[in-house]
């Protein structure tokens, strides 16, 4: 295990690495005391992620989680703040809004240009440059690299998406971010879960998916969004062991099926 300061970083020996760049909740002493009460809950955060990934170190797979929570810098956002979703609403790579639109800051105070860059080379630069690091050493031991960007959102957020979210949320980018026999397989072995199943649909990938899947150069990825509820108390924030138990068989089985997709 390596430490540093912006991520957790786990070597594994397989040709996976899963990211998790959600399940952060540090502050900077002088980013939170500009914060709201109510931001300081980080209520946007992947609860719990980092835990229920625990198992791929029994499978092998390398793992980065981020430690920073995504209000001081969101690392599944494009560097230059490009949107990725066309006509629908998104917070940017150094938000000032809650996904309920709620201000985060106190004076509904937004991040300058010279502080947003800041933040990026602070924040997002390491992580970003050990996921490239991380891929490439895999690629020149097996012939090809596989990332699995893991996620978690509120099972309802009116702002985002009507109605109740689909427990299991497969993207990858329309499919261009990994060959089209990984994502069926992967999609095979969701539907044949107790969980329901959406492909491409509210979320397709972010940017972790989208920069990194790169198919044609032997470099597959897949993000996964899962509904909260699935695993949690979406009230109390509570971790719930039996619940989670569950998922975790149906995950532990998505991700074997994706690394052994690729030849």
């Amino acid at each position: 295990m390596k430490k540093s300061d912006c991520y957790t970083f786990y070597q594994g020996n397989s040709p996976l690495l899963v990211s998790i760049p959600h399940d952060g909740r540090a502050l900077p002493t002088e980013i939170s005391k500009l914060m709201t009460s109510n931001a300081l809950s980080l209520p946007d955060t992947d609860w719990n992620v980092s835990c229920l990934y625990q198992f791929c170190k029994e499978i092998d797979a390398s793992m980065i989680i981020a430690k920073y929570s995504r209000y001081v810098v969101d690392l599944n956002r494009n560097d230059t703040d490009k949107s990725l979703y066309k006509n629908k609403i998104t917070t940017g790579v150094c938000p000032s809004n809650s996904f309920d639109g709620n201000y985060l800051y106190k004076d509904s105070k937004t991040i300058n240009a010279i502080e947003k860059q800041q933040r990026i080379k602070l924040y997002w630069m390491p992580y970003h440059n050990k996921i490239k690091s991380c891929l490439k050493n895999i690629k020149n031991h097996f012939g090809y690299a596989l990332l699995w960007d893991a996620h978690s959102i509120r099972s309802e957020i009116p702002s985002l998406f009507p109605g109740k979210l689909p427990d299991l949320n497969i993207g990858s980018n329309d499919q261009k971010s990994c060959s089209i026999y990984a994502q069926n397989a992967v999609i095979s072995t969701a539907k044949n879960s107790p969980y329901s199943v959406a492909v491409n649909d509210r979320f397709k990938g972010g940017y972790i998916t989208r920069y990194y899947g790169i198919p044609e150069k032997n470099q597959h990825a897949i993000q996964l969004e899962l509904a909260q509820s699935c695993y949690m108390d979406e009230h109390t924030m509570d971790y719930d062991i039996i619940r989670a138990k569950k998922l975790v068989n149906t995950l532990r089985k998505m991700l074997l099926t994706f690394a052994n997709s690729i030849d």
